[in-house]
């Protein structure tokens, strides 16, 4: 797995493919057809995705890819600023382009789904936290992990007790 890119590093904003294959050539690397592959899963997807997504060629949109290679690209995309990835829950890294949209995350435990917030959106969590620890938060990296509406909905209706069982 990737590891933890600091969060302060440039990210290169692009919106489309040309911008993305663009700051690619600029960086002096080549745009070899894998890395063109990666790039064009992302903007494709539309969503964070996982490195088994874009091997898989997103269900069959794409050409498929080796896993090891979309992994090696997609390391290679983020130490650019053009790729960055975060954890959602207990499941694999998710991989969106940085600088394409800006977004923070919710993500559900149970089922996997990861909902994207503007940042904005949870500001007023940020100043939560900030009046109760003094800690300036941010959601991108690791999004905030809980249970989605439809997962949370079946355990609402028991009391607290049965909750704390069945957990």
């Amino acid at each position: 797995m990737l590891m933890t890119v600091s969060p302060r590093r440039r990210s290169v904003a692009v919106s489309d493919l040309d911008g993305a294959m663009a700051a690619v050539r600029g960086s002096g690397l080549r745009l070899t057809t894998a890395r063109r592959l990666v790039l064009e899963a992302l903007l494709a997807a539309k969503r964070p995705i996982s490195a088994e997504q874009i091997a898989h060629g997103l269900d069959g949109r794409l050409p498929a890819s080796d896993l090891a290679s979309v992994y090696r690209n997609l390391e290679t995309l983020e130490g650019l600023g053009l790729v960055r990835h975060f954890h959602a829950g207990h499941g694999p890294g998710r991989y969106v382009l940085d600088g394409f949209t800006e977004h923070e995350y919710l993500a559900c435990e149970s089922c996997g789904a990861v909902e994207e917030m503007e940042p904005s959106a949870l500001d007023g969590v940020r100043e939560a936290v900030r009046e109760l620890t003094g800690f300036e938060a941010r959601f991108s990296h690791f999004p905030i992990v809980g249970r989605c509406p439809r997962c949370a909905r079946p355990e609402r209706g028991r009391s607290t007790k049965e909750v704390h069982h069945h957990a």
